[in-house]
């Protein structure tokens, strides 16, 4: 009877006692918020806000992250090179020893306006830093990276028993003009918050079916920087340009001239842009002026390949002037920005978590993908490789529309366009899932006996 009775009881406790399996899965919360996550999606796609101007989107994110038990910083990231008041939000959550892992999402959007007629469409106008009122648009899909930034510390203030460590998010501002990752840290990121052993980001990309993501392990996005050229000459009537020396004739010849500056001045397996986008000067059809100004971009992996690419560019300037007989006061004015550092992903880390992300994603649904021209900011968050990072890319168009465009060999709408227009639910869900398996992972807690590293 004595054995009876404490199987009994033994046997009452078991079936009072949930299962560990019985714990809601990854899966599961992160469906149960998916509604909430698409709602917060269509309610910034809505809104909108300039770089520097994040002030309501900030806000917003500080108010949702605060109501999930994060220590919430805002204010952060005052820029001294532009009017920016410092919309960076930090939100913190510690649950005991281990490593930091940061989450960054960038917050502002585009001078675009939209032509997508989703009924959550964008309406918004704004001045920009000129003053001039534009059109105001998500055509980047930050709104997709802030909806994912929630979901992700919404399941892991859910999870806080499978994982141990500090979580550190960032909401960013000014991702599109280059200086918002820069701002934030030169405002004492990493001195007043814990400075992190891991940097994650994503970006949206629809060149990938919403349900998966990309990686690259290396260089990501190439390095930015921007060029300035003056062309001086010594204007004068049309009628009469012997008198002359013509910046525009060797505005011409300069644009030619450094179309051989990629494919001679370096070697073929360094990969480097040389595009000039801007070219301004005359103001009548019989006045050659004074001047004509050149704006370029550059875009290199390689700090020597971009600084062999700047003493390229000065020296066929200044010799463009030269064959034209300019005098030396009326030399080339070349003026560089060095701009964005290059977004190099961490090789180790970046294959790490692609092995994960195929056993919980599957396989199928994990690309390798190459290297891109592009550029954003994340590679800062990195201190010149002192801190692991890894951004990727998360699927966002839809797999009908993606397959039709591959047959026929017409592109989506893709970032910065218009008619830019992921898929929200599949690619949320997808994102939340790949960065919260990626953050539960690097702070996954030690087997039992084991010391969890510090």
């Amino acid at each position: 009877m004595k054995n009876t009775g404490w199987a009994l009881l033994l046997g009452v406790f078991l079936f009072l006692s949930p299962p560990a399996a019985a714990r809601p899965s990854l899966d599961s919360l992160i469906e149960k918020e998916l509604p909430a996550l698409v709602a917060a999606y269509q309610l910034l796609h809505a809104a909108p806000e300039l770089s520097g101007q994040e002030e309501k989107t900030s806000a917003y994110l500080a108010t949702e992250l605060r109501a999930l038990g994060y220590a919430v910083t805002e204010g952060i990231g005052k820029y001294r090179m532009r009017p920016w008041k410092g919309y960076g939000v930090v939100a913190v959550m510690k649950n005991g020893p281990g490593p930091t892992v940061l989450v960054r999402a960038d917050m502002d959007a585009l001078p675009v306006e939209e032509k997508t007629n989703l009924s959550y469409a964008s309406k918004v106008r704004a001045k920009n830093d000129k003053g001039q009122e534009v059109a105001v648009m998500h055509a980047c899909g930050h709104d997709i990276h802030m909806a994912v930034l929630l979901g992700t510390a919404r399941v892991l203030a859910q999870l806080k028993d499978e994982w141990q460590g500090t979580v550190m998010l960032v909401g960013q501002p000014a991702e599109e003009l280059g200086g918002g990752a820069r701002a934030m840290l030169d405002d004492g990121t990493y001195t007043r918050f814990p400075r992190p052993d891991y940097a994650l980001a994503l970006h949206d990309t629809v060149s990938i079916e919403a349900g998966k993501v990309g990686y690259t392990p290396g260089y990501f996005n190439s390095a930015a920087s921007s060029v300035e050229i003056v062309v001086r000459g010594v204007g004068g009537h049309g009628a009469s340009p012997e008198n002359t020396k013509d910046p525009i004739v060797m505005a011409a010849q300069l644009v030619l001239a450094l179309q051989t500056v990629v494919s001679r001045e370096k070697s073929p397996l360094d990969p480097a842009v040389v595009s000039v986008g801007s070219i301004h000067g005359g103001s009548s059809h019989n006045i050659i002026p004074d001047e004509v100004r050149l704006e370029l971009t550059i875009r290199t992996y390689d700090k020597k390949v971009r600084d062999k690419i700047f003493q390229a560019i000065e020296r066929i300037a200044k010799g463009v002037a030269q064959m034209a007989g300019v005098p030396e006061d009326r030399a080339p004015i070349v003026n560089f920005r060095r701009g964005l550092p290059a977004t190099y992903n961490h090789p180790e880390l970046s294959e790490s978590i692609a092995a994960v992300w195929k056993m919980e994603l599957g396989e199928e649904n994990v690309l390798l993908r190459k290297p891109v021209m592009g550029s954003e900011d994340f590679g800062a968050w990195g201190l010149g490789g002192q801190i692991p990072i890894f951004m990727f890319w998360l699927g966002a168009a839809d797999p009908e529309q993606l397959k039709t465009s591959r047959q026929t060999g017409v592109g989506l709408p893709a970032s910065h366009s218009p008619l830019f227009a992921p898929v929200p639910e599949p690619t949320i869900r997808t994102g939340v899932k790949a960065m919260a398996t990626a953050v539960l992972d690097l702070l996954k807690k030690p087997a039992a006996g084991e010391k969890k590293a510090e």
